[in-house]
């Protein structure tokens, strides 16, 4: 069969070429109701597709961006790559998500062949190893914006909880209990993640503020493998530690595993905040205090400043950072 064209579709609804590209481009300005319906009928009827490619190459736009995320496992990349894809949809624009695992390699691959297909910008959530490729693309002023954490001298525009804060909220919830021996517990600094670096940080400075020893025993940074010997290394020690943070929602999954197959009873035997308010949070027994983080809007601040970059309403060196604030959200896993 012979393609339908946009001439056919012309033709079949008595208008012209352009009123037909003005309809697929949703400029109905100057487009009565009545051309509009012949159009669409006229569509359906004859089965017409648009030319994708060569509608992207007259517009230099395939209006089409990439997420790269650390880990699709996490609550957090979750809730923010559907926010992204929320803001995109309703702006015509198309998103391709993937998976990098923190791995560098996976991400300059991802990289690379997004920018292959040529999508018109990249949200990343970067793990910090790729970066001369992060320098080439701001050096081209290719549309570029990180989620959740930052890369020394790499001045993309950067979405950010204000993870000291979070860290703090924890902490001061624990004093306010009567807590002196808190511990907190993250994945590994290997790769310079800042997210966790800051909130390990975070953590330091607000039991020195408060006047709570700091034991670094009771700081764990350890490979996810790692989580459930490190607990027990931990809770085995002379004086341990009778509360937690768990620096993101998937140590919080091993904590609460941990717990379960020790018998431990939270609160009694082991208080525990959760940083990301993971959505089992609520309803497990007990329900988990759990420092929040707004998703959401920070997925959707990121995917807003990256389309005022590829349509070019901000300047693309303009790239300042930006910080939400965290909630605690308090339950019952502190007593």
């Amino acid at each position: 069969m012979r393609t339908v064209t946009m001439a056919d579709v012309a033709k079949k609804a008595q208008v012209s070429k352009s009123t037909v590209s003005q309809y697929l481009n949703k400029r109905y300005d100057y487009m009565s109701e009545k051309t509009k319906v012949r159009i669409e009928e006229a569509i359906k009827e004859l089965g017409y597709q648009p030319n994708i490619v060569a509608r992207s190459l007259k517009q230099k736009s395939t209006k089409t961006i990439g997420v790269i995320v650390a880990n699709i496992l996490h609550t957090f990349s979750t809730e923010v790559s559907r926010a992204v894809e929320d803001v995109c949809h309703e702006k015509g624009f198309h998103t391709i998500i993937c998976n990098a695992d923190d791995d560098p390699v996976k991400e300059k691959r991802y990289i690379e062949m997004l920018r292959a297909k040529q999508v018109d910008g990249l949200i990343i959530f970067p793990t910090g190893n790729n970066r001369e490729l992060y320098k080439q693309m701001l050096d081209e002023e290719y549309p570029l914006v990180f989620l959740d954490r930052l890369v020394p001298d790499i001045p993309a525009s950067s979405i950010m909880l204000n993870n000291e804060k979070a860290s703090e909220l924890a902490v001061e919830h624990f004093v306010r209990k009567g807590h002196k021996r808190i511990a907190i517990m993250t994945t590994s600094f290997i790769d310079n993640i800042s997210s966790r670096y800051e909130r390990v940080e975070g953590y330091k400075k607000a039991l020195i503020e408060r006047n709570v020893e700091l034991k670094e025993d009771y700081i764990q940074c350890v490979d996810p493998d790692l989580i459930a010997s490190s607990l027990e290394k931990m809770l085995a020690l002379p004086s341990p530690p009778d509360c937690i943070i768990a620096g993101n929602d998937f140590v919080l999954k091993e904590v609460l595993r941990f717990a379960k197959q020790q018998s431990l009873r939270i609160p009694e035997d082991l208080s525990v905040i959760g940083i990301d308010d993971v959505p089992y949070a609520s309803f497990f027994t007990p329900p988990i205090t759990a420092v929040a983080q707004p998703t959401f809007k920070m997925g959707k601040m990121a995917a807003e400043i990256l389309l005022d970059k590829i349509n070019k309403t901000t300047r693309i060196n303009d790239q300042p950072e930006y910080r939400f604030e965290p909630k605690l959200m308090i339950r019952e896993s502190v007593n």
